[in-house]
């Protein structure tokens, strides 16, 4: 069986920048897409190539140019790079000079105690495997995917600098670290010579946690976030406003990190108000998330996840209107609670 069949040559929308905005990551040289598409759910080896092809092609012919892989994208372990590398080769080898493509270890990866963590054998390995699958020369930017607590701080970051250095990535980052811990990344890195560029935590309007210290260290510190998790695994869009649909991904069992009990009639109520103060912006609930998270001045850019290129196309009209009121602040804040 043929499973990767030969595709004509894609050519790019001419006027692919017209209309994406593009902000600074941090004090860095580097311009970012207010929103970047995220390759963890919809690019394993249970979904078509031909949609993810197409997802792909949008995002870029939006003037999205960065692309967020890891390590254990997929199911199963690796699919997503690997599914990338083949898309990358046959469409986007032309365009590599316009685009970010970001990569990361740190979750489990591959059986015995060097296929998680932090350690330098762990990291570079990786790396290397994740080049390998993408059948890239290098990523534009490498993180380490989550602190390691039973790794020296110094072990970790000076494998990312060896990364750099070694020429496997252009640019280090850090993904799910603490306030603490990442003004400790900083000072380390600065001191090797490889400086932070960005940190990739979790935010949306109901996880704000990193608005309790961390969103203060980037701003002072000049290092850009690029946030996951926007619409709260599916949440904060139309999906749940009537209850949980049947086919939704909180009633399968293989979603480890969301699941029916994350949805309770409270929450439900929340997400209906959310709504409604949505339809009087003229945006879709989804669409006024993500407004609301490129409002916070410490986001450089927001990852977007698709299902299908309608639904990318639906995200990015989240840009046509990112100002807020002052009263629409009050009321998001009151209808979730954030004092």
């Amino acid at each position: 069986m043929i499973k990767h069949e030969t595709n004509p040559l894609y050519l790019a929308d001419p006027q692919r920048y017209d209309n994406m905005s593009y902000q600074r990551c941090g004090n860095s040289g580097i311009l970012l897409p207010k929103l970047s598409l995220g390759l963890w759910q919809n690019f394993g080896a249970t979904s078509p190539e031909s949609v993810s092809r197409d997802i792909l092609r949008t995002a870029f012919d939006l003037g999205i140019t960065h692309f967020d892989l890891a390590n254990n994208y997929g199911p199963p372990y690796g699919a997503a790079e690997d599914t990338f590398g083949h898309i990358f080769k046959q469409d986007f080898t032309p365009y590599r000079d316009e685009l970010i493509i970001s990569s990361k270890a740190g979750y489990d990866m591959w059986p015995g105690p060097y296929g998680i963590g932090g350690s330098r054998k762990y990291l570079v390995s990786s790396c290397d495997q994740s080049l390998k699958r993408t059948g890239l020369d290098y990523f534009d930017i490498y993180y380490h995917h989550n602190m390691d607590p039973d790794t020296p701080l110094e072990e970790s970051m000076s494998a990312l600098d060896f990364i750099v250095r070694s020429g496997r990535a252009l640019y280090v980052g850090i993904s799910n670290y603490s306030p603490e811990q990442t003004l400790k990344a900083i000072a380390i890195l600065k001191e090797l010579g490889t400086p932070l560029l960005v940190h990739q935590p979790r935010y949306n309007l109901f996880d704000r946690q990193i608005e309790q210290g961390l969103t203060d260290v980037l701003i002072s510190e000049g290092i850009g976030a690029v946030t996951f998790s926007p619409l709260a695994q599916g949440l904060l869009t139309n999906k749940y406003l009537d209850g949980i649909p049947s086919d939704s991904r909180a009633n399968k069992s293989e979603i480890v990190h969301f699941n029916s009990s994350d949805i309770t009639d409270e929450k439900l109520e929340k997400i209906r108000q959310l709504n409604a103060l949505a339809q009087k912006r003229d945006q879709s609930l989804a669409q006024m998330s993500l407004a609301w998270i490129l409002n916070c001045p410490a986001v450089s850019s927001c990852i977007v996840g698709a299902s299908s290129s309608a639904q990318l196309k639906d995200s990015a009209a989240s840009l046509n209107n990112l100002s807020f009121s002052a009263e629409e602040i009050e009321s998001i804040n009151n209808i979730v609670g954030f004092d």
